[in-house]
C-alpha cells in the first residue's frame, strides 16, 4: 500500500491486516515502485497524490518494467477525466476516498482473484472448498475452523493448485516486512493446516516435494 497520509494509511493496512491480508506500507511513490518491482504482489493500493510523483507515474514505472500486480488507484479527484488516465496508463480499478470499507475489502478481493486467474469467489479441489469471500473454509461438506495465519496460507496454496510454491513464496505472500522471519515458520503452519485439513482422510490434499516447497492437489 502507497498513501502518504498516515492516519488513513495505518488504518487501511491494520484493516486489511485484520481481512488476512500481508501489507507492506509506504508514504513515498519513488519507494512503492521500488517494491512493486522487487516483490511479487498480488494487489497495489495507490494513491494518487504523494509528496514525491504522482499514482499515475507509479502505475505508468510499474507497467513500463513489466509489473503484473493489480493496481487499485485511491484518490479525492473525482472526475471522469482523472479516472480515465489512471486506467489507460494500467491501473485495474478505481476508488474515490472518502470511501465505504466494505467496498475497498471487496474491490481488493476482487483484484487479488484476478491477478490469480480465478473469477468464481469460490474455490473447489476435490472434496474442499474454499468459499474466498465468507472466509469459510469445508471439507467433505465438513466446515473446518482455521486461524487467520492458516486460511491465509490454505488460500495461497489453492490460488496455485497443482503447481509446487516454495518456501520463500509463501513466506513473501504472508508476511509483512516487518514481521521476522523463522526458518521453520512455513513448516510449523503447514502441519497445522494438515491437522485440519488431512488428518483422518483417505485422500491427502498437501503434498511435500522435498527440497523444493508444498502443493495442494487431489492428487499426485
Amino acid at each position: 500500500m502507497v498513501e502518504d497520509h498516515a492516519p488513513l494509511a495505518r488504518s487501511i493496512a491494520n484493516g486489511l491486516r485484520e481481512e488476512g491480508f500481508a501489507v507492506d506500507l509506504t508514504g513515498l511513490g519513488d519507494e512503492g515502485l521500488q517494491w512493486a518491482l522487487a516483490n511479487p504482489y498480488d494487489c497495489i493500493v495507490l494513491d494518487v497524490m504523494l509528496p514525491d510523483r504522482d499514482g499515475w507515474s507509479v502505475v505508468q514505472g510499474i507497467r513500463s518494467k513489466g509489473g503484473k500486480a493489480a493496481v487499485l488507484l485511491l484518490t479525492a479527484r473525482d472526475a471522469v477525466e482523472d479516472r480515465v488516465k489512471g486506467l489507460n496508463l494500467g491501473a485495474d480499478d478505481y476508488l474515490v476516498k472518502p470511501f465505504a470499507w466494505d467496498e475497498l475489502v471487496a474491490r481488493v478481493r476482487a483484484l487479488v482473484r484476478r491477478s490469480n486467474g480465478q473469477e468464481s469467489s469460490v474455490l473447489r479441489i476435490a472434496d474442499l472448498e474454499i468459499d474466498l469471500t465468507a472466509k469459510v473454509v469445508r471439507r467433505g461438506g465438513t466446515t473446518v475452523t482455521l486461524t487467520a495465519k492458516e486460511y491465509s496460507l490454505l488460500e495461497y496454496l489453492a490460488h496455485h493448485v497443482g503447481q509446487v510454491v516454495s518456501r520463500t513464496e509463501i513466506w513473501d505472500h504472508l508476511y509483512d516486512q516487518t514481521d521476522e522471519a523463522s526458518s521453520n515458520v512455513v513448516d510449523v503452519y503447514i502441519g497445522y493446516l494438515r491437522n485440519k485439513i488431512d488428518r483422518d482422510r483417505p485422500v491427502k490434499l498437501i503434498h511435500t516435494r522435498r527440497g523444493m516447497g508444498y502443493l495442494l492437489a487431489g492428487a499426485t
